[in-house]
């Protein structure tokens, strides 16, 4: 059984005891946060229907808090002697998929 749920705009394929990387949430390690869900799927019956689906979440649990490894932002223009160069590092949440609803 598997659900596409939706958070900080994405959208992510989980089942349950999944554990995935989202953008920050703002809630403690430890807590527990819903997601709403976009579709179901238990292998033999998929469910995508909005008006089904309105009111069901899917529960996870708040891992930890981490950030993603560094991404290089580079600007250059040739022959301008123009270059700069910047590194950034996304807060990422951890998150483990406890509880889905049913089909």
């Amino acid at each position: 059984m598997y659900a596409i749920v939706k958070t900080g705009g994405k959208q992510y394929r989980v089942s349950e005891g999944d554990v995935i990387d989202v953008e920050k949430l703002a809630a403690e390690p430890g807590d527990e946060v819903e997601f709403p869900v976009l579709l179901i799927s238990d292998g033999s019956t998929t469910v995508a229907s909005p008006d089904a689906l309105e009111g069901k979440t899917a529960t996870a649990k708040v891992l930890d808090h981490h950030k993603d490894k560094k991404k290089i932002v580079f600007k250059f223009h040739k022959r301008k002697r123009y270059h700069r160069l910047k590194g950034h590092r996304q807060n990422l949440c951890a998150v483990e998929i406890v509880k889905l609803p049913a089909a």
